[in-house]
């Protein structure tokens, strides 16, 4: 277990930098990246309760292995929905509309690379 989010990388305190960590469960595998993921309560004494939110990423490619795990874009898309959500009430801001301009970018940018390897041929393999 690594942890990802945390002391060496939460350089600003959110309001949740004393009670979180972000941890990679596993090792990397096919990509090179991790597959699993958990946030974690710091302080939580029972460890059956430590983690609250997991994530499991696509592990491998669709052709080879089926979905067997969500995509970056999956949670982007939750956390440009929630953003939305607050524009619409009272916590309104330029602040998060940035950060749905930049989220939604990065989905431009992710469906781009796809585009790119399925022009190529190489889309669901892991041929680069």
């Amino acid at each position: 277990m690594r942890e990802v989010w945390g002391e060496d990388l939460r350089e600003l305190d959110i309001g949740t930098k004393q009670h979180t960590k972000v941890v990679a469960l596993n090792d990397p595998g096919p990509g090179g990246a991790c597959h699993k993921y958990a946030v974690a309560k710091t302080d939580a004494e029972d460890p059956l309760f430590r983690h609250f939110a997991y994530v499991k990423f696509q592990r491998g490619p669709i052709k080879e292995h089926g979905v067997n795990g969500c995509h970056h874009e999956d949670l982007i898309a939750i956390v440009i929905d929630r953003l939305k959500s607050f524009q619409q009430g009272v916590f309104i801001c330029r602040e998060n509309a940035l950060a749905i301009t930049k989220l939604e970018e990065a989905v431009h940018w992710l469906r781009h690379r796809t585009n790119d390897r399925i022009n190529r041929g190489v889309e669901g393999t892991l041929k680069l």
